[in-house]
């Protein structure tokens, strides 16, 4: 995921979380809101609560990881923020993608037919 698709400033997680809709499962939520750009941007944020900075990483590295293999299903036009609960420290890489995809297709930002 190249660093320009990445939201990194305070002031774009807020304005995504106070315009934008959410949508949550028990792993992780979603924060959207519609923007006029050519690619969709992520933000992630990982509490201090989930484990140690090796953990949090990881569940980083394995989020953008699940972005990148669907990111040619997901609609471009969105600022997107996604937030990790507790339960993501458990689960390996399979495991979250399942998640995203399904906070991703439950918030209609993901195409029916990639949905498997």
């Amino acid at each position: 995921m190249k660093k320009t698709y990445r939201i990194k400033k305070n002031k774009e997680f807020q304005k995504v979380f106070q315009h934008g809709q959410s949508f949550a499962n028990r792993q992780l939520v979603l924060y959207y809101l519609k923007k006029d750009q050519s690619h969709f941007r992520i933000g992630l944020s990982v509490s201090k609560k989930i484990g140690h900075a090796v953990m949090r990483n990881q569940i980083k590295r394995y989020l953008r990881q699940a972005f990148h293999e669907l990111e040619e299903n997901i609609k471009p036009e969105y600022d997107l923020v996604v937030i990790a609960r507790k339960p993501t420290h458990q689960m390996d890489f399979h495991e979250i993608k399942s998640s995203l995809t399904h906070v991703l297709y439950k918030s209609k930002l993901l195409d029916k037919k990639s949905r498997n």
